[in-house]
C-alpha cells in the first residue's frame, strides 16, 4: 500500500470530510514519530505495538562477492514490535490452535 492509498483509507474510516484533512493528521502522526525516534525514546500502543530507537554497533564483515572485509559504522535504527492483540489479528487460526494445543497438554 502506498502512501496515498493509505491516506484515503485512513480519511474514509475517520470520516473525514477531505482527502487534504487526512493528509494533514498523517503527516502530522508521521513528523511526531520521527521526532520523538529522533531523540532516542520509544513511542507504545498498548496492544498495537512499540516503535523504538536502538543503535546497532559498529562491526566487520564480508562482501560475500569479493570476499573482503569491511567495516560498518554504528548507525541508529528504529524498530518496530508488534503488539498481542495485533498479532492476533494477523494471525487467528495460528493463535486458536497454539490455544487448543495449551487446553490438551494440561
Amino acid at each position: 500500500m502506498t502512501k496515498k492509498e493509505f491516506v484515503e483509507l485512513f480519511g474514509k474510516k475517520a470520516e473525514l470530510k477531505t482527502k487534504v484533512e487526512a493528509e494533514k493528521l498523517t503527516k502530522a502522526f508521521i513528523d511526531t514519530l520521527e521526532e520523538i525516534l529522533v531523540k532516542g525514546e520509544s513511542v507504545s500502543f498498548i496492544g498495537f505495538g512499540k516503535f523504538e530507537a536502538t543503535e546497532r554497533a559498529a562491526r566487520t564483515c564480508v562482501n560475500p562477492q569479493t570476499k573482503k572485509t569491511m567495516k560498518v559504522a554504528a548507525k541508529k535504527v528504529a524498530k518496530f514490535k508488534a503488539g498481542k492483540n495485533l498479532l492476533e489479528k494477523m494471525n487467528p487460526v495460528v493463535e486458536k490452535k497454539a490455544a487448543k494445543s495449551r487446553k490438551k497438554s494440561k
